[in-house]
């Protein structure tokens, strides 16, 4: 394939046409050959370009900051390994957030052999920014026009010899999901490392005159004291800025400076003061006049590489449905509109799969273990143990999770690369920042919905640590898919009950909607409450491209969602709920004077329950459902049967057990007293209660604090518990 070709090889994958072989290494990237950075822009699919050259399977999506910290790989070319490292997509090296740090750092000190720079072939001018500012810190570089199958769509012709001459390094055309111009990559990155391939340094230049003279006497200098020191003008430049992490690097000697003098510190300070005393002298912005002489450069290269041709239509159609989703207008009821359908697919499809699944788990499968532990001569209580304790709890765990799950996340992921999540933080963005968090909590809190420990794991997408710990602390507050179906038998069994049965639907749900509003405007006074106390700082602004639309691909979608999100979070439940199933069952069969655990602990802390307007079987539940939330009712329905001595349904022997019919179950609760201020309080506490220990163990695993999980834990708890003893005393004054 010739990278001159305006267009791509149809044909070409991951090897070469020539034969040349390359193998996927996964992440066996010790002792490598050749160390290969990957930068670029967000949302210009360098995931995607990493995930072919490594057969690896980083989540990709079409919205920016999917990488957010440094992902490794490796394969082998022509016998050669390469190690590849995914930095934190960025627009720019000028180090004003974590992730231009990352990426900074590890181009100019770890000096890989070659970055290969990912960029939107649709939008080049932008990504040329960034592209001239990594050429003045390496000249081993291939550049990978990304996208080139949208920007053919779009009408847009790009010249890749004269862009290559005016860069100076090769340029390849690919389009990375489609698997196209991967071969030619592989190619240009062994040109470059084996100096087949002879790149130039570049150099912005067209500088303001006494910019380029400050310059030009720090440049002297460096290279007076530091005669092997690389980059000397890019350093240069960082030092007139006051860049404190070059700072600190010329200070301690750091990696690429070979200080020859007998007092290193000496030269450092001197360095630095002709630094400060020509930033004086200049009279200027050293960042504006930085900045705008890389647009310029950038603008020239675009305008005598590219050529558009009818792509306007295609921008101004994305415009069209930018200005209705993003308007002030339509774009907050679009928003609910559309989280709302999904979450209404989600409970309403997961139905069917949860009653397969709970037919053939607990009506089928249970009841042959029993047999087969009487046939083995297991003792009762191992039999109890292992199969109406763990197995219970495991299988009820993964028929009430799974289906909703593997509904939910499918679809968040097709409005992902949709380009739609975006939308949703830009809109959501100015609310944020006003109780002083980040735009990018709204994505994680959408993902809390689906479940709380992926929430947590999103909230990685925000670069500062405080904005990213609130987003952690406050992600409880989105009810997961393991509490909804509480929020729908309670509301139904209780409020529902209240009106006419023709309105009983419509209230039931607008009472579970409205405690789904409640967590969120709780998500933002707590955000605010924290940005404004013990998590006090400056809101940080960030850089959000909305991308273009783009067809989801419902293959991958459906592979990642259900692997990379479903599987992973549902074997964390499931190994947190099998303990959970063994401590249930012996707290319910473990007697003392008669009279099991269970029963002493209800009776005990019945009266402080009361208070607020609950019960101890309800306290109970949820302190050793914690594992995990979808065993509550359960648990809560077996807890009931054998403190009240119902009969005729369970085992009545300290057994979880769900029935089938809602009349059945409100039958059973009414009969262990609740009322409409229990059902309530119950679905507060639901929303207000600790996280599930999957998101507990996520938190901890996330922030590597101690405290910080015990906040996020305990904070619900208190929060419920206030809400709830208030609604119940105002009930008791009112009734």
């Amino acid at each position: 394939m010739n990278r001159d070709n305006q267009t791509l090889c149809k044909n070409c994958p991951a090897y070469n046409p020539a034969g040349q072989k390359m193998e996927y290494l996964g992440t066996a990237y010790e002792d490598s050959n050749y160390r290969i950075a990957l930068a670029g822009n967000p949302n210009t699919g360098k995931s995607s370009v990493f995930n072919n050259l490594t057969g690896l399977h980083q989540h990709t999506g079409n919205w920016p900051g999917k990488t957010v910290t440094r992902a490794k790989g490796a394969f082998r070319y022509n016998h050669c390994k390469y190690e590849i490292t995914d930095l934190p997509g960025t627009y720019s090296l000028l180090s004003t957030s974590e992730d231009e740090e990352v990426a900074r750092d590890y181009i100019l000190f770890d000096k890989p052999d070659v970055t290969v720079i990912v960029v939107d072939a649709t939008r080049l001018e932008r990504n040329l920014n960034l592209v001239l500012q990594i050429l003045e810190i390496t000249d081993k570089a291939v550049l990978c026009l990304n996208l080139m199958d949208e920007a053919v769509r779009n009408g847009i012709r790009i010249d890749i010899r004269a862009l290559s001459r005016r860069l100076g390094i090769p340029v390849v055309p690919a389009s990375a999901r489609r698997r196209e111009g991967m071969g030619a990559l592989l190619e240009a990155i062994e040109e470059v490392v084996t100096g087949t391939f002879q790149c130039r340094r570049h150099s912005i230049g067209a500088r303001p005159p006494e910019l380029q003279e400050a310059i030009v006497a720090l440049r002297r200098k460096l290279k007076e004291f530091y005669p092997d020191i690389q980059s000397p003008d890019w350093i240069a430049l960082r030092l007139l800025e006051g860049d404190r992490r070059i700072t600190d690097a010329l200070k301690n000697n750091a990696w690429y400076v070979q200080n020859t003098s007998v007092d290193g510190m000496r030269n450092a300070e001197e360095v630095l003061e002709l630094a400060a005393s020509l930033r004086r002298n200049t009279g200027r912005d050293i960042h504006d006049g930085i900045v705008e002489a890389i647009y310029k450069k950038a603008a020239v290269i675009a305008g005598e590489s590219v050529y558009q041709g009818s792509g306007d239509k295609v921008y101004a159609k994305d415009l069209q449905i930018d200005r209705i989703v993003t308007s002030k207008r339509w774009g907050f009821p679009i928003m609910f509109l559309l989280l709302a359908l999904v979450f209404w697919i989600t409970i309403i499809g997961a139905n069917y799969p949860s009653g397969w699944l709970s037919d053939i788990l607990l009506e089928r499968f249970y009841p042959l273990l029993k047999e087969w532990t009487v046939m083995a001569g297991f003792p009762s209580w191992l039999t109890g143990v292992l199969i109406d304790g763990a197995y219970l709890a495991g299988a009820w765990v993964i028929a009430v999770m799974l289906p909703p799950m593997a509904i939910f996340f499918p679809m968040f992921t097709l409005l992902e690369d949709l380009g739609y999540l975006p939308r949703i933080a830009f809109n959501l963005d100015g609310i944020y920042r006003k109780v002083g968090a980040h735009g990018k909590q709204a994505l994680s809190m959408s993902m809390g919905f689906g479940c709380n420990a992926a929430g947590v794991v999103a909230a990685r997408i925000i670069d500062s640590p405080r904005e990213r710990l609130i987003a952690i602390i406050t992600n409880n507050f989105s009810l997961c898919n393991g509490r909804w179906p509480t929020q729908i038998l309670i509301a139904g069994i209780f409020i529902g009950a209240c009106v006419p049965p023709a309105l009983d639907g419509v209230i039931t749900a607008a009472a579970v909607i409205f405690v789904a509003l409640l967590g969120i405007a709780l998500s933002f006074g707590v955000s605010w409450m924290l940005s404004r106390t013990v998590l006090q700082g400056e809101v940080s602004t960030f850089s959000l491209e909305l991308p273009p639309y783009r067809p989801p691909r419902f293959w991958q979608t459906l592979y990642t969602s259900l692997i990379d999100r479903t599987v992973f979070v549902l074997w964390r439940a499931v190994i947190f709920a099998l303990p959970a199933g063994v401590v249930i069952w012996l707290v319910a069969n473990i007697r003392i004077g008669g009279v099991s655990l269970a029963v002493h602990f209800i009776d005990w802390s019945d009266p402080f329950a009361t208070l607020f307007g609950l019960n101890g079987v309800i306290l109970l539940a949820y302190i050793i459902a914690i594992p995990a939330n979808e065993i509550v009712i359960p648990t809560i329905l077996m807890l009931t049967v054998i403190h009240t001595g119902i009969t005729g349904v369970g085992s009545g022997t300290g057994v979880m057990f769900e029935l089938d019919s809602v009349p059945g179950t409100a039958a059973i609760l009414y009969a262990g007293g609740w009322t409409l201020l229990t059902g309530i309080n119950v679905m507060f506490f639901s929303l207000l209660h600790n996280p599930c220990s999957t998101t507990i163990f996520t938190i901890y695993k996330e922030t590597g604090s101690v405290k910080w999980t015990l906040v996020a834990s305990l904070l619900p708890v208190v929060m419920g518990l206030v809400l709830t003893f208030i609604v119940a005393q105002v009930w008791y004054l009112c009734g």
